[in-house]
């Protein structure tokens, strides 16, 4: 099974960039499509952006579409997102999780990392 590691949050002031990164370990990471959730303060858990498993493809949720993008690296079992522009709307903590099956539904998801809070000031 898949473990599942993020690290990069931070604080930012709006504007800015931020890159936040998910190490997987104990899975054959090729094998899955990857993808990254966000949760504010009182909101439910939403889809950001995810990748699959070649890394040919990706889907981006319409609220960061031109300002995140997601990459991965299969030889570093690492799946990274590149945050530009960012507003304080972006502020949540940030989830990395992982599946087969192609998705971009939450409940698709069975592995979770403990997440990464990601903090932009006005």
């Amino acid at each position: 099974q898949v473990q599942l590691v993020e690290s990069g949050g931070g604080l930012v002031q709006a504007g800015g960039s931020l890159r936040v990164s998910c190490a997987a370990s104990g899975g054959t990471f090729t094998m899955y499509n990857m993808a990254w959730f966000r949760q504010a303060p009182g909101e439910e858990r939403e889809f950001v952006a995810a990748i699959i498993s070649s890394g040919l493809s990706t889907s981006y949720a319409d609220s960061v579409k031109g300002r995140f993008s997601i990459s991965r690296d299969n030889a570093k079992n690492t799946v990274y997102l590149q945050m530009n522009s960012l507003k304080p709307e972006d502020t949540a903590v940030y989830y990395c999780a992982a599946t087969f099956p192609w998705s971009t539904a939450r409940r698709d998801y069975p592995h979770w990392g403990p997440g990464t809070q990601v903090t932009v000031s006005s």
